[in-house]
């Protein structure tokens, strides 16, 4: 979710206000989801890397986050939208911690939509933690594995891969998100900055992924 820095600054605003309106295109594209076909939902919101920024901003994120988390629990349950984080929790505020488990724990029970925020994540740290799993004497299969690199990073056993993987902002580059689940990935780039991501961007990506042929390293079949 690219964009929210330059969206505040192109408006002469501070970054922090950038991060606010961008809060509200996560609600868009939540509850725009499902009516598109969209049944998991992955937003990476803040990765391992993020840590680096200035500590004003990043404890700025880590309230909004758990603002947000307590003022949309709610609406979650009442869509019947199933939330968790994936990436790691040592690192996070305790109080943004509960925040995330009590609302886990309060949808767990949906299924109109399965919302995933990656947070504190990076993909090369959950693989690294696989392989010494499976380095420890878990047989190396590729099931196990995956068991294994779900455990790692909080996430639910059983995510399917990835199918399309859209990016805002203009930018065009994995940077460390979901690398195992995206080997297949269709990949979407959009110049729309994330705050501006609306409805019908959305509508677009999955357009365009639609009319994308997937072969999965197969020849076309003849019709």
């Amino acid at each position: 979710m690219d964009g929210n820095g330059r969206w505040a600054l192109l408006r002469g605003q501070p970054r922090e206000v950038g991060h606010v309106v961008g809060a509200t295109a996560v609600r868009r594209t939540v509850e725009s989801a499902p009516s598109l076909g969209i049944t998991t939902l992955t937003l990476y919101a803040f990765s391992s890397d993020n840590w680096r920024r200035p500590r004003g901003e990043v404890d700025n994120l880590m309230f909004l986050f758990e603002k947000h988390l307590d003022s949309d629990c709610a609406r979650l349950t009442d869509r019947g939208v199933r939330f968790n984080v994936i990436g790691r929790r040592d690192r996070i505020p305790d109080s943004l911690r509960r925040s995330i488990e009590r609302v886990e724990e309060r949808t767990r029970e949906g299924t109109s939509l399965h919302l995933r925020v990656a947070m504190d994540y990076s993909a090369r740290e959950a693989l690294l933690a696989a392989a010494g799993r499976v380095a420890r004497g878990m047989p190396p299969t590729r099931e196990a594995f995956e068991q294994s690199m779900y455990e790692a990073i909080h996430a639910p056993g059983g995510t399917r891969d990835v199918d399309l993987l859209i990016r805002t902002g203009g930018e065009q580059r994995l940077s460390d998100f979901l690398l195992w689940e995206s080997a297949y990935a269709e990949l979407y780039f959009t110049d729309v900055l994330w705050p501006d991501f609306a409805e019908a961007d959305l509508a677009d990506a999955v357009e365009a992924f639609e009319a994308r042929e997937r072969r999965y390293g197969g020849v076309q079949t003849a019709p």
